[in-house]
């Protein structure tokens, strides 16, 4: 794959650029898909074309060249709920208030209505702006909690949004006796559901870092007013994208305790002296685009004083982790989330 750093794309939108590129040659997104989100991420069809050239794409595989900016097309990219039928009966027949989440195939998947969590949408102030994201609480009480609150994590959502995976990532983190809150990096769009899901990756590289971490640092804050919430004991963590906003969390955020990112970009090495978590890095051994820098990530930690673990996870690509999708790895994501939830309990 040639270089992208001379068409003017900034890290993330290289970093998403490739992404699509490879689902596009791996057979996971078509032609026209993987043009349409370029469109979107660089702003113009000349631009993607450049794009397309710097990967080896061949002449004949560039859009034409009278073809028109894509137009977004509004879409819903969560199906629409089953309309409830009256409150489920305590017992075994609550079962069938379930609602499994599409495509799913990990057994540590929360479907939504499960009756130990509980779970809502919730709006709270960032700047003068008003965002939102997904809440979710434990139902009952938390096993072995021997400090006056529970604690929190923070999920970054991938280049997707606040999808149905990452509402149910939000629930797994609530079964294990944590508070967490998804936050939705669109909400000032209008919410990720709302929009073209081509659009949604080039909406969120045009926002801007800054904004997406500072609307993280806005859910620290409204996590800390949530009744039962130990405000000194809150970690984070993302996917892909996500993953890649969780290290420019910890280098701005210094309140996190632990940030557990999975597969993103890494940050600029001059800010890691800035970060105060304790960092547990997860990879993906065939992930090689992004597992190349983990070296160099890993002596800038060590020379900070920054308490960290990186983790290359053997024989998965990336977002191995996301089990309604074709990377999943069953044995290797169960233990990504095994180790992932370990290093919360020890430094959270």
């Amino acid at each position: 794959m040639d270089d992208l750093s001379m068409t003017n794309l900034g890290k993330f939108e290289r970093y998403l650029v490739e992404e699509f590129y490879d689902d596009w040659r791996h057979g996971e997104i078509t032609r026209r898909t993987f043009i349409r989100k370029v469109a979107f991420i660089t702003g113009s069809m000349a631009a993607t074309s450049a794009a397309m050239l710097a990967l080896g794409c061949s002449s004949d595989e560039l859009p034409a060249k009278n073809e028109p900016m894509p137009t977004p097309v509004t879409t819903a990219t969560e199906p629409p709920k089953p309309t409830p039928t009256g409150t489920a009966p305590a017992g075994p027949t609550a079962a069938a208030a379930l609602v499994p989440v599409p495509g799913a195939k990990s057994k540590l998947s929360v479907p939504e209505g499960d009756p130990a969590v509980a779970a809502s949408d919730v709006k709270f102030p960032a700047g003068a702006a008003q965002i939102g994201g997904y809440l979710v609480k434990p139902a009952g009480p938390v096993p072995g909690r021997v400090t006056p609150g529970v604690r929190a994590i923070l999920v970054c959502h991938e280049n997707r949004g606040l999808t149905l995976h990452v509402k149910d990532v939000a629930r797994r983190f609530a079964k294990e006796g944590y508070v967490a809150l998804a936050v939705d990096l669109l909400a000032r769009e209008g919410g990720t559901a709302s929009r073209d899901a081509d659009q949604v990756p080039g909406l969120l590289t045009s926002a801007g870092t800054d904004r997406h971490v500072a609307d993280f640092a806005a859910g620290l804050k409204y996590l800390q007013t949530v009744e039962g919430v130990d405000g000194k004991r809150i970690g984070m963590t993302g996917y892909c994208f996500g993953g890649g906003v969780v290290w420019a969390a910890a280098t701005q955020i210094p309140e996190l305790k632990a940030a557990v990112p999975f597969y993103g970009p890494a940050p600029d090495l001059a800010a890691v002296k800035n970060i105060k978590a304790a960092v547990f890095g997860v990879y993906a051994e065939k992930d090689t685009r992004i597992t190349g820098g983990v070296e160099p990530l890993r002596a800038a930690l060590n020379a900070a004083g920054v308490v960290n673990q990186m983790t290359i996870y053997p024989g998965v690509n990336h977002a191995f982790h996301n089990d309604t999708g074709g990377a999943y790895d069953e044995t290797q994501a169960t233990k990504a989330w095994s180790d992932a939830l370990g290093w919360f309990a020890k430094y959270v």
